[in-house]
């Protein structure tokens, strides 16, 4: 099973509160494991704000009013961008053809000067999963997964995300229950 580029949808009964009522993009997986940005929670911090801390300058456009997202419990004082096109970063995994998860200073150097991605989210920290323990937590129903939708992530409001992607699978986010069992 290979979830890269898919969405993980918690589920209601989903108990750690880092990832209670998230959408989560993954951004790999495979035999090592997994990692993923939540894509739907925005902190309470602007671009504008974190490129002050980071000291790089950010000119005067619509990108320094966008927020900084929680991506994670792991490693949350670390930043990621994900962004489309994927490019050609310092360090860089290419999730897809299209997408890109770069943890370099060179893309927020970009990015500052008005020469970044045309589509970005940034993040601080990620949601990371040992071998096969998303496995574990998806047999458990802990998530649905569906493959991502890029609008979902970088045309709606964080707010809208997660029931668009629930809708997606033709689920009512509304309708789900918090029992756990299998059919």
């Amino acid at each position: 099973m290979n979830l890269t580029h898919h969405f993980l949808m918690a589920m209601p009964n989903m108990v750690d509160p880092n990832f209670s009522r998230t959408l989560t993009y993954l951004c790999e997986h495979n035999e090592r494991g997994a990692l993923g940005l939540v894509v739907n929670r925005p902190m309470d911090m602007t671009l504008r704000a974190l490129f002050e801390q980071v000291d790089i300058p950010l000119g005067d456009y619509d990108a320094a009013r966008l927020p900084v997202y929680f991506g994670g419990p792991v490693q949350g004082e670390r930043g990621f961008v994900l962004h489309c096109p994927a490019g050609q970063w310092q360090s860089t995994l290419p999730v897809s053809a299209e997408v890109g998860l770069t943890t370099s200073r060179d893309i927020l150097q970009a990015v500052g000067e008005g020469r970044g991605p045309e589509r970005l989210l940034v993040s601080l920290g990620y949601a990371g999963w040992a071998p096969g323990q998303l496995e574990q937590e998806l047999a458990q129903n802990a998530w649905l997964t569906v493959p991502a939708d890029l609008k979902i992530i970088f045309e709606l409001p964080p707010e809208e995300r997660f029931a668009a992607a629930m809708s997606s699978l033709g689920v009512d986010p509304m309708r789900l229950s918090d029992e756990v069992g299998h059919a």
